[in-house]
């Protein structure tokens, strides 16, 4: 009842080779070996709000509080996330100030300005094609309610 008997989720990925010499499946494409490190860059970069944390920080240094209210509708948690995961990609700096509180400025490296051009392109696309896919997804929606 509800059930379905048919096979799903088949495209698992395959498991490791116990003997490579009994193994008749064909050995991975070493062209595409690095595609995992590619695609976790691109997870990062790619990332709502990494895209908008690199946006604000394109025109120079920013705190914390700064940052947050320039970024509508970001959390706290994931501001610290997201900016712990750019420093950790080398994309951010985090400065502390010894002032009393700690000042504590997020700036772009040399690496995370070379990714604000392309980062900065992709958000000027999306700005100036909004209507269109917004029309597109209305289109979409009123084809498929049915």
């Amino acid at each position: 009842m509800g059930t379905s008997l048919k096979p799903a989720h088949t495209e698992l990925p395959a498991p490791p080779r116990p003997n490579p010499r009994l193994d008749t499946r064909p050995m991975p494409d070493p062209n595409h070996a690095d595609c995992r490190g590619v695609a976790s860059v691109l997870s990062r970069v790619g990332d709502k709000w990494s895209v908008f944390v690199i946006m604000m920080l394109s025109d120079g240094p920013k705190r914390f509080n700064e940052l947050k209210r320039m970024i509508n509708g970001i959390s706290q948690r994931m501001l610290t996330l997201t900016l712990r995961g750019l420093e950790r990609d080398g994309l951010v700096t985090r400065t502390i100030f010894p002032t009393i509180p700690p000042r504590v400025d997020y700036e772009l490296t040399d690496l995370g300005h070379g990714l604000s051009r392309p980062v900065e392109a992709l958000g000027k696309w999306a700005k100036d094609h909004l209507d269109q896919i917004e029309a597109a997804r209305t289109k979409f929606d009123q084809r498929n309610d049915g």
